[in-house]
């Protein structure tokens, strides 16, 4: 394990938060292990997360019509994207686990870290076309999507209103992190801990501090629809 690279994607604007202590936990326990982690926290970084015509530098590729797609796809090919897209890449490109850390925000993560997605996985970095999925460009990494809910657990069945908890997920570990390449462990869900006792939140990091002991040895999962839908 010393050696292994971990890289956490971190979103809530509260240090003191519960997500904020997942992520300390986190970072405490892999390091104890030796592993090298690094900690993206979107929101002290002030993480752009509008994907617009400045995460190019130098000239466009078609400057007759934008088309942020095929624009970032020359530009990674030229080393001409913007710095802290270049910066966000090779944090990625060294990792071997990615853990994204998050307040569960309508039903998806929130908005800074969709357009961290959104603006630094390009093409031709972590997918290209027919390169995707079990043959994406980021395919010897693993991610694990750490979240907290508002609602409980027993809202996030089948039977519940919110439907069962993996259909949330589909999207986000299939269509992003799925496609492109990575293998996906379990995830880890902390339900409702606004609405829990100071003990049981305390259990509840624990509980994370314990699984990431034996992160190293977990399967992914299935990644197929039946995961999610079946």
């Amino acid at each position: 394990l010393p050696g292994r690279k971990v890289l956490i994607v971190y979103a809530h604007q509260e240090p003191k938060s519960l997500n904020g202590s997942l992520k300390s936990v986190a970072v405490e326990e892999l390091s104890k292990q030796g592993c090298s982690v690094t900690v993206s926290d979107l929101y002290a970084m002030q993480f752009e997360p509008r994907a617009t015509r400045n995460d190019i530098v130098g000239c466009l590729h078609n400057s007759e019509m934008f088309n942020y797609g095929v624009e970032t796809r020359e530009a990674y090919k030229r080393r001409e994207l913007s710095s802290d897209l270049l910066e966000e890449q090779k944090k990625v490109q060294e990792a071997d686990l990615l853990i994204f850390q998050f307040p569960l925000y309508w039903f998806s993560m929130p908005a800074i870290m969709k357009g961290w997605m959104d603006r630094v996985l390009v093409e031709g970095f972590a997918y290209q076309f027919p390169d995707c999925y079990n043959s994406g460009l980021l395919k010897n990494k693993f991610a694990l999507f750490s979240f907290t809910t508002g609602g409980s657990q027993e809202t996030y069945t089948k039977g519940g209103i919110s439907g069962d908890i993996r259909y949330l997920l589909w999207p986000m570990q299939h269509g992003i992190m799925h496609f492109c390449g990575v293998k996906v462990l379990a995830p880890h869900i902390c339900f409702a801990p606004e609405y829990v006792s100071e003990e049981e939140r305390k259990e509840m990091l624990l509980a994370w501090a314990q699984r990431l002991k034996t992160l190293w040895k977990e399967e992914p999962i299935d990644c197929s629809p039946e995961w999610y839908f079946k």
